[in-house]
């Protein structure tokens, strides 16, 4: 793969959905890094991109016109005081990996969400205590050096190629904690200025 090019990173459109599909697709067919059994259609992930659009950020990394990776957040949870919470989502093209895109869609994503009035962002990863072909250490290694901390585990909560695996959420505080904090300000919103 040529690494000479220039990484940008914007926010995706419904447009990529296709590029999208096909960076997450090896995911859902050969790993327990999701928990989807079958591959989203083109039509679903455009749904999916236009749903996140509504209140947060979801960006690409693009070289030559070409996707490597995405990042977006979700919220955490619908209740009102989950506002200035994220789920924060990353998958990479997986022969881009190890070039640093993951960091660089993540530190753009908390740029944005830290401008949202969010201060805490969660990743839910697989986990299986001995890893395998279908599932590595390399995404909670990725986030400890991100700067997340393990906060939970749950056990067997997910089934796929014939074995059980576990969830974990790691958590980061990207900004602080303060009474009366500042009102969550929608992604849209943010285009704007």
């Amino acid at each position: 793969m040529d690494t000479t090019g220039k990484i940008t990173i914007r926010t995706a459109t419904p447009e990529d959905a296709r590029a999208l599909v096909a960076i997450y697709a090896p995911y859902v067919l050969e790993t327990g890094i999701t928990f989807e059994y079958d591959v989203p259609t083109e039509e679903e992930f455009r749904r999916r991109i236009e749903g996140v659009l509504r209140r947060y950020p979801y960006l690409v990394a693009e070289r030559e016109g070409g996707l490597l990776g995405y990042s977006y957040a979700n919220p955490l949870g619908e209740r009102a005081a989950f506002s200035r919470a994220a789920e924060t989502v990353l998958y990479v093209r997986r022969d881009a990996r190890g070039l640093g895109i993951g960091t660089s869609l993540y530190r753009r994503l908390e740029e944005i969400l830290r401008r949202q009035n969010v201060t805490n962002v969660n990743a839910c990863i697989a986990w299986r205590d001995e890893e395998d072909e279908t599932l590595t250490h390399a995404s909670p290694a990725f986030h400890a050096a991100a700067g997340y901390r393990k906060i939970a585990h749950f056990t067997a909560c997910g089934y796929k190629f014939g074995r059980w695996y576990d969830l974990i959420w790691m958590e980061k505080f990207i900004g602080e904690h303060v009474d009366a904090p500042p009102a969550f300000i929608p992604f849209p919103s943010l285009e704007a200025d």
